[in-house]
């Protein structure tokens, strides 16, 4: 099972430059694992795209169908009590040492999702590296292998 990022998924619903390797990875584990607000982030990343001009209207209709045939097969993490508090126990670092990334849903949705036959879950997201200059962040893929 892999754990798919909104920031990963897109490249399956448009053209961009990591859609073949997205591709490749889920045809390898066709078994996805999103988090409950994954279309919501999908339909901004498009919502975003039509407003920059890289998207067209005819283009977004398609993007959108190819979403709702993933999301009729992906498992989704739904938010509870437990996975919130989980999500912000892990924001918080342990004594003594630096803080964390804000993006707890990682970790959080690794420990909620995990079923007692599996050792490790995959997590694929686009991790930002760092500011490139004024607006510029470059995307470098990212595949995480993560015990449970």
């Amino acid at each position: 099972m892999i754990f798919w990022d909104s920031s990963a998924l897109v490249a399956l619903l448009v053209d961009e430059p990591e859609s073949s390797a997205r591709i490749a990875l889920l045809e390898g584990d066709p078994d996805m694992s999103v988090w409950w607000a994954t279309p919501v982030e999908c339909e901004s990343a498009l919502q975003r795209r039509l407003r920059e001009g890289s998207l067209t209207p005819a283009d977004a209709r398609p993007a959108r169908d190819r979403l709702a045939v993933l999301a009729a097969s992906w498992h989704e993490v739904n938010p509870t009590g437990t996975l919130r508090k989980l999500a912000q126990r892990l924001l918080r670092p342990p004594p003594g040492r630096g803080s964390r990334s804000g993006r707890a849903y990682h970790p959080t949705t690794r420990a909620m999702t995990t079923a007692s036959s599996r050792t490790e879950l995959h997590i694929v997201n686009i991790a930002r590296a760092s500011l490139d200059g004024p607006g510029k962040i470059p995307a470098r893929p990212c595949k995480t292998t993560a015990p449970v």
